[in-house]
């Protein structure tokens, strides 16, 4: 994306979320207000003529759990992604993980794959970042979240495509499959979902409580209802009672698990080595990173003991460019600080700068779970032990929809 696209899309960011007090940002959400109204009726019917089977699903015999959000941006979804993958993963289960791969480039030509024609790659083929043996794409072909996937994941497929139905087809036609994990798929019903698992920021959990484009959710939290489990995620204590009492209101039968994102280690972008997190006490820092939440990636600098002399933000899923890199490296240089660290997904659009006179390191993060491990294991016994039903109690499922 242009500087001036880029700068727009902050700009976009901060009206909707509220950040921006000028008159023509009060202008802007009043008229973007109206359409948010048009909005509901449009995602409200969506939703029923799916469910109802008014529109057809493609209804595959084999697990699909869906993992998403009723926002736009910021629940930390990758690492739960990961987390659940590879605990399938290592209780056994062959699993691909269907992303659209947002922002990711087109390829210059097919990918070749055994059993499939040159001629019809391109219409029975997703780009395969990795099957359960290697990597076969990079950034940005990728998208940055998939190849991240696929580099932490060995023995788990990531596929790429906004046909998510293209991509379980040729999972289950030409790889071996019998789970589908639908990176940010709650909003995604053309393919049956058989167990969702939607996620709260604990700090936002419904974004600034107004529908897209006035505000940042993609559905009502009145939604919540389709949940099979409820995470909460960037925890800094257990949540209260008003959180925990009105998401039991939308949907009284889903299990919750509350957890926080958690540094592990620092490893640098370059060389692979790797520093235990002590490593930032006392050291001057100046970070970069392209994320919808950026004060969170501050915030756990900082409390591992960072001094940051500048943090240099984009809008998420951000291109770098080659002067936007040396840029920052230059300024980070005349400040002398000890080194530079950017987020593990923005690891991957890092390019390497001119001159690299700062070490560059990345921050590796894990899911801590803080209270409903026992729920969060009894998603994983579900997902594992039942292919063909829905693990929930089927009827009070149906129920809670207003489904007949």
């Amino acid at each position: 994306m242009s500087s001036t696209g880029d700068d727009l899309e902050k700009w976009g960011a901060d009206v909707i979320s509220g950040r921006d007090k000028s008159a023509l940002a009060f202008v802007m959400r009043r008229v973007l207000g109206v359409f948010s109204l048009l909005f509901r009726v449009i995602a409200v019917t969506r939703v029923s003529n799916f469910l109802s089977g008014r529109i057809e699903q493609a209804d595959f015999a084999t697990m699909v759990v869906s993992v998403g959000n009723l926002t736009v941006g910021g629940t930390g979804k990758t690492p739960v992604v990961e987390k659940l993958a590879y605990e399938l993963n290592k209780r056994g289960r062959k699993v691909a993980i269907l992303s659209r791969g947002y922002k990711s480039k087109a390829l210059k030509k097919p990918q070749t794959w055994e059993g499939v024609s040159r001629d019809d790659a391109y219409d029975i083929m997703p780009k395969v970042v990795s099957d359960h043996h290697k990597t076969h794409l990079k950034p940005p072909y990728s998208g940055d979240e998939p190849y991240m996937l696929a580099k932490n994941l060995p023995g788990v497929t990531v596929l790429v495509g906004k046909d998510r139905v293209k991509s379980a087809n040729f999972a289950l036609n030409h790889l071996e499959t019998d789970t589908f994990v639908l990176d940010d798929g709650m909003q995604y019903l053309k393919l049956k979902h058989k167990f969702d698992i939607v996620l709260l920021d604990q700090n936002s959990p419904f974004g600034t409580e107004a529908l897209l484009p006035r505000g940042t959710l993609r559905e009502s939290p009145k939604q919540l209802k389709r949940a099979d489990l409820i995470i909460i995620t960037k925890c800094k204590e257990l949540s209260d009672d008003a959180l925990m009492t009105r998401i039991k209101k939308y949907n009284p039968i889903a299990e919750i698990v509350q957890c926080r994102h958690e540094a592990v280690e620092l490893e640098n972008l370059f060389t692979g080595e790797r520093r235990p997190l002590s490593y930032l006490d006392g050291k001057h820092v100046s970070a970069i990173s392209g994320i919808a939440v950026p004060t969170s990636f501050e915030n756990l600098l900082e409390k591992h003991g960072a001094k940051i002399e500048f943090h240099r933000t984009f809008s998420d899923h951000h291109n770098f460019t080659q002067k936007e890199i040396d840029r920052f490296m230059d300024r980070s240089f005349n400040r002398d600080v000890n080194l530079i660290v950017t987020t593990e997904k923005d690891a991957v659009r890092f390019l390497r700068p001119t001159e690299l006179d700062t070490p560059v390191y990345f921050l590796r993060i894990e899911i801590k779970i803080l209270s409903g491990q026992q729920a969060w294991d009894n998603a994983i016994n579900a997902i594992c032990g039942q292919h063909h039903r829905h693990p929930v109690d089927y009827g009070a499922r149906q129920i809670l929809h207003g489904v007949k």
